[in-house]
């Protein structure tokens, strides 16, 4: 089976899916706001790769690498990608993937622009974290355009970062694959990263939000600063609220692509977020970790063509992977823990309403 909707009625397996697919899936599965798409599994991958005895290049031209070797690594990586995009793609493969694309843009109403995001079995586990390091491409329009990005995500499973990354965390080359997302394409308003948990200090009682205007990759890539909130997990309640200068943003250039836009004036320092979106947000990345039973790292988007309510998107759902590895004893010096956080957060928020009305 070469491709798997992520509405399917049968259960996700990551062997088959990699991590971001797996999560697409479930959510899916779970009722949670998810842009419909499906996913070309591991299975095409090593349908691709299994033609030729390349694995075993792979692995002998990485076996020797040194990881601290920029350039070593560099080289290596772009023959072995440059050996990946040269293999034929089985007619089955194709075949089939044409297939769940059209039935995707049937769903949709006729031929939209997707997202093509690559899935690695290693990416997205509990002890790891591979966030950017293959590839992810954005507003792809038409059968062969999604089938050349495809390949070229097949190929970043062999980018210099994912090599060094897998080296240096002792990560076997042996059983890697790769499947990719196709999923539509949300027209970003705003969008950005979520983490219930507050990365700073390992506070499982906080929700921390980052937002920018536009696609969120310029968040997930550090290109801008985002307004970043903190919100008391149990209440809702905004704790921080820090309104960065937005200076650029990446939006639809309404040919099939994306294009760097600088942000005017009136938006650069206003919030990305009003307060009702920012609880929405925070109510979606609660739902994702009570229904994984762990921290959870999230990223999401405002779609701007949905009505508001309808509007807030689930792009991804990853366990964070930095405090949930280590027990670390948490000092709660903004709103308590347990019943005294609940009532320092009600006192917060009457505070806030007396300040309103004068009283």
């Amino acid at each position: 089976m070469y491709t798997f909707p992520f509405d399917s009625e049968d259960t996700p397996v990551h062997e088959k899916l990699g991590g971001k697919c797996t999560s697409l899936a479930i959510m899916t599965k779970a009722g949670a706001p998810v842009p419909p798409g499906f996913a070309v599994t591991t299975d095409a991958f090593d349908a691709v790769m299994r033609q030729t005895n390349l694995l075993s290049e792979i692995k002998a031209l990485i076996g020797g690498l040194d990881h601290d070797n920029v350039a070593a690594v560099d080289k290596v990586s772009e023959t072995i990608r440059g050996m990946i995009m040269e293999l034929h793609v089985p007619d089955s493969v194709h075949e089939e993937t044409h297939k769940a694309y059209d039935a995707l843009m049937a769903q949709c109403g006729g031929e939209v622009p997707v997202a093509v995001r690559s899935s690695a079995t290693a990416e997205d586990l509990p002890d790891a974290s591979f966030a950017g390091q293959q590839d992810t491409y954005l507003w792809i329009i038409g059968r062969s355009n999604v089938m050349q990005k495809i390949r070229e995500c097949w190929a970043s499973l062999y980018t210099s970062r994912a090599i060094t990354y897998r080296q240096a965390n002792n990560i076997d080359e042996d059983g890697l694959s790769m499947a990719v997302a196709v999923q539509k394409m949300v027209n970003s308003r705003t969008s950005g990263v979520a983490m219930t948990i507050d990365p700073s200090n390992g506070d499982r009682s906080k929700i921390v939000i980052d937002s920018s205007w536009g696609l969120g990759e310029m968040v997930v890539s550090g290109e801008v600063t985002p307004d970043n909130f903190m919100l008391d997990k149990v209440m809702l309640h905004p704790i921080k609220t820090i309104i960065s200068d937005k200076h650029e943003e990446l939006i639809p250039d309404g040919a099939g692509g994306i294009v760097r836009r600088e942000v005017d004036e009136a938006r650069r320092n206003s919030p990305s977020l009003s307060n009702d979106e920012l609880i929405a947000v925070a109510r979606l990345a609660k739902s994702a970790e009570k229904h994984y039973g762990c921290v959870q790292d999230i990223e999401w988007a405002i779609d701007a063509d949905l009505p508001e309510g309808k509007n807030v998107l689930l792009l991804q759902s990853r366990p964070e992977t930095v405090w949930s590895q280590k027990p670390v004893e948490v000092k709660y010096t903004s709103m308590g823990s347990g019943i005294e956080a609940i009532t320092n957060s009600l006192m917060a928020q009457m505070g806030d309403r007396m300040g309103k009305t004068g009283s």
